[in-house]
């Protein structure tokens, strides 16, 4: 038997001559998946996650947004297998989405593995897989789920690597991007949807793309996360019916923008408005919840701008506009009405006790 000869050095390239990285993200999906990603479409179960899965590969094959939002920057055929679901489920599941899309299932390159079994750690079945992907040439590949493609310990990630291996070796060598359904733990709602996923944590950090489900109560919230994108704030989405079709779509998204605080001038002026009657200064600064000599610096720009008045009896809104009935109705100006432009004109006390801090008052109290 010949002696082997010593094995080739490894490939070698200056740092400099790496292939440069696009400018911007390219996306197989616009912000929910990256091109040529790998990545974990977890949650726990019965939360939608194979429709989910649907609706990426039926939004992909079709070039229409996924889940009618998110646009589709990479269309191209779509290889899926359901080893959980009936095919006539996964049937009738595509047609509603394909008609919350509007589009026609029979027009799409979305194919199906109908084998009975399809397992990723036996070497037969990773060649049948290899060579289905190379007659196809799909830009998608979508496993549903993963404790249904092997044998293996998910929680020993000496046994689970193997098969993630796999799988980005077939991404790396056909282009293509692979969702790969998996569940979470029942008990993981207080950790964060990736160290939630079951089984190792080499399956969190194996993803480039990852999606994640989440149900609290009956509320259905998705997470997106990436390696090398921004990622978003968690969505609301929910299963709807139109016409007996099932389809995923968006709930109702809050406003993202904190509400922003009022101005010490509104704020002066929403307490003049709601009274019914005039307010003292010490009731206008409680109302407001501002220091005694902002509600002074506020009171005398409004009495200028006639957008209140002073009293003996205190500070009111302006008077009301022709036309304009108020409930209860304010009294007339009485002749002790001011609306003073100069602010010196301000009625101050003279030669005042003091405030308590052995500074005189801003402003008179009315009363």
């Amino acid at each position: 038997m010949p002696t082997p000869g010593p094995l080739p050095a490894l490939p070698v390239q200056r740092a400099g001559e790496l292939p440069a990285a696009p400018l911007q993200t390219p996306w197989l999906v616009e912000d929910l998946w990256t091109d040529q990603a790998v990545g974990i479409l977890g949650g726990e179960p019965k939360c939608c996650k194979s429709f989910l899965a649907l609706d990426l590969a039926l939004a992909v094959a079709s070039a229409t947004p996924c889940l009618r939002r998110f646009p589709v920057r990479h269309a191209g055929p779509v290889l899926l297998f359901p080893a959980e679901d009936s095919l006539a489920i996964v049937r009738q599941r595509l047609d509603g989405i394909a008609a919350a899309a509007q589009v026609a299932l029979a027009d799409l390159p979305l194919y199906v593995i109908t084998a009975l079994a399809l397992r990723l750690d036996l070497p037969g079945d990773q060649q049948r897989l290899t060579r289905t992907v190379q007659a196809l040439q799909p830009v998608l590949l979508v496993l549903d789920p993963l404790i249904r493609l092997h044998q293996r310990d998910e929680n020993d990630a000496s046994q689970i690597a193997p098969l993630l291996g796999f799988l980005r070796q077939l991404q790396r060598q056909f282009h293509l991007a692979v969702v790969l359904v998996h569940h979470a733990k029942k008990d993981g709602a207080a950790l964060r949807p990736g160290q939630a996923l079951r089984g190792s944590s080499e399956l969190h950090g194996w993803g480039d793309s990852n999606l994640y489900l989440r149900r609290q109560r009956d509320q259905l919230t998705l997470t997106v996360e990436h390696r090398a994108a921004p990622s978003l704030d968690p969505i609301p989405i929910q299963l709807t019916r139109s016409d007996g079709a099932l389809a995923l779509a968006l709930g109702h998204q809050p406003d993202p923008r904190p509400p922003q605080p009022l101005s010490p001038r509104q704020r002066v002026l929403d307490v003049l408005a709601a009274a019914n009657r005039s307010l003292s200064l010490h009731e206008v600064r409680q109302r407001s919840g501002l220091r005694t000599a902002t509600v002074c610096d506020v009171l005398h720009e409004l009495i200028a701008a006639s957008q209140a008045r002073h009293a003996a009896d205190g500070y009111r809104g302006p008077p009301p506009s022709p036309g304009l009935r108020l409930s209860p109705p304010l009294p007339p100006p009485t002749p002790n009405d001011q609306f003073v432009s100069p602010l010196s004109q301000l009625p101050l006390p003279i030669g005042p006790a003091g405030n308590g801090n052995g500074k005189r008052p801003l402003c008179s109290s009315g009363g």
